[in-house]
């Protein structure tokens, strides 16, 4: 997923102005992984649903460092792992909520919670996606997301979020199961955001489209 819109700082910036930050999770070794190009809308792989992992190993690490090395050099706030052209449910995040607490970690597997009725306020945000370089568009969301899966030794995990990091969520694990969020736009406003990454240039490297 891509930051915020109005944000055209990096976090650094963003926690001076703001500071304190509180942090949830840990920041990455970024000495292990290794930056990988971004696949972009029409590439098969964003468009089905991606496979369940089974195996907890060296391999899945790696990966995931590929991943939030991938995630920075892109300058994003969350990166499933068929953005970098991986099949599996996989993805990486480090993404601020509205009460400035930045969320970092990954999962894998991951599943939605049904929301309850009570929990199901939707948030009008402005929403933009690494794979739909420099579009971006109104989506309603609801502003709380609660999402179960596995870290990378198997173990199970969950993870929720409200506002912003909510959307980031909701926006990951569309990404596994094959949708992009411009799929969750009107006809009209999906025009318009292939209209904006047609008309702009991704300041990141991305896979072209054969």
């Amino acid at each position: 997923m891509a930051e915020q819109h109005e944000h055209t700082h990096d976090h650094e910036a963003e926690s001076a102005e703001q500071a304190p930050v509180k942090v949830i999770g840990e920041e990455p070794d970024l000495s292990k992984g290794t930056a990988r190009p971004i696949t972009v809308v029409g590439n098969p792989v964003l468009h089905r649903e991606c496979k369940i992992v089974t195996a907890f190993d060296a391999e899945l690490s790696a990966l995931i460092d590929d991943m939030f090395v991938s995630m920075y050099a892109a300058a994003g706030v969350g990166l499933a792992a068929n953005q970098i052209g991986v099949d599996a449910k996989v993805f990486v995040y480090d993404c601020p909520d509205d009460n400035n607490v930045r969320h970092i970690g990954h999962i894998i597997n991951p599943v939605l919670e049904d929301l309850p009725v009570d929990r199901r306020t939707l948030d009008d945000g402005n929403e933009g996606c690494l794979s739909v370089p420099t579009a971006y568009a109104e989506l309603a969301r609801p502003d709380y997301a609660a999402v179960t899966g596995q870290d990378k030794d198997g173990n199970p995990i969950r993870v929720e979020g409200t506002g912003f990091f909510a959307r980031c969520l909701q926006h990951e694990t569309d990404h596994l199961n094959g949708y992009l969020y411009i799929d969750r736009l009107s006809k009209r406003d999906r025009k318009d955001a292939l209209r904006q990454m047609a008309d702009g240039t991704p300041s990141y490297a991305t896979v072209p489209n054969s």
